[in-house]
């Protein structure tokens, strides 16, 4: 597959940027050349896009990347949204992926797959949306720039983290990613440390002190940490309640999760939502 080197010594010109919900499932994307790279994030459906002779389907979680030049065309209909981002590196080179996730060039450059899974789809999207903010209300093009290139940072490091496989070397280690996978497929419910240890087999404490020491923090605090970054996508990617919210996380009382929400995020969920209210929405 192919990749990108994009060089971000200094930081990506910003272009445009916007969220778009397809009208119905007959829409169909636009036909055009493109003049800079765009990347798109999904977040709902699946995004039927050729790029010169190549065709893609890109589904929930995933994202593509696309250069300057490329032939863009969608290919097939579909009912989907995503985000999208149009912006031009300080440079950037086409290369091979294969050696994509073990890459080292130095802090300046990073290398992005041109499609990929992101291992966090919520932080992807609330960093899109404080970008979209702002864009709104800012329209400072050094701060939208510097914004950008954060955004693709955090997605170099979803996709290509180096430790990923040195994290699976060992039993108890494969044990912690289990874990961690578990734990995210479940951030909708009620979960707790000996519900995790039972299914798993295990003693509540030793892998409570096991999660602790590979990853510096407790299980109880990941679990409750996890579940914050889907109420932070939640809140500013959709129009539920607080107390709708709330149920979706597993909370019977919704003041507790304000107040959870609160202790780890630094805002209640009202003030949070309100500071990523605008969205830069598009329907074409």
């Amino acid at each position: 597959m192919t990749a990108f080197e994009l060089n971000v010594d200094k930081p990506v010109t910003l272009e445009m940027t916007g969220k778009f919900v397809a009208p119905s499932a007959d829409w169909i994307h636009l036909s055009r050349i493109l003049h800079d790279y765009e990347l798109i994030v999904m977040t709902e459906g699946v995004l039927y896009l050729a790029g010169d002779s190549q065709q893609f389907a890109v589904s929930k979680g995933e994202y593509l990347l696309l250069p300057p030049l490329t032939k863009q065309y969608g290919y097939k209909s579909s009912e989907c949204s995503f985000y999208w981002l149009h912006f031009q590196p300080v440079s950037s080179i086409q290369v091979a992926d294969s050696a994509a996730c073990t890459y080292d060039k130095g802090d300046n450059r990073i290398l992005l797959p041109q499609s990929g899974t992101l291992r966090s789809l919520e932080k992807i999207i609330v960093m899109m949306k404080q970008l979209q903010d702002s864009v709104r209300n800012y329209n400072q093009d050094t701060l939208n720039s510097y914004m950008s290139t954060v955004i693709l940072c955090e997605l170099y490091n979803q996709c290509c983290d180096t430790n990923a496989d040195q994290l699976k070397k060992t039993k108890q280690e494969q044990l912690y990613n289990d874990v961690v996978d578990y734990i995210k497929w479940s951030r909708s419910e009620h979960i707790k440390v000996s519900q995790i240890a039972d299914y798993f087999g295990y003693n509540a404490k030793y892998l409570s002190h096991l999660f602790t020491v590979i990853s510096g923090i407790s299980l109880k605090q990941y679990i409750l940490q996890q579940k914050m970054e889907l109420a932070k996508y939640l809140l500013t990617d959709t129009n539920q309640n607080i107390s709708e919210v709330s149920l979706q996380l597993g909370y019977k009382d919704c003041h507790n999760f304000m107040k959870s929400f609160k202790k780890i995020v630094g805002l209640t969920p009202t003030d949070f939502r309100n500071a990523y209210a605008k969205r830069l929405l598009f329907y074409k």
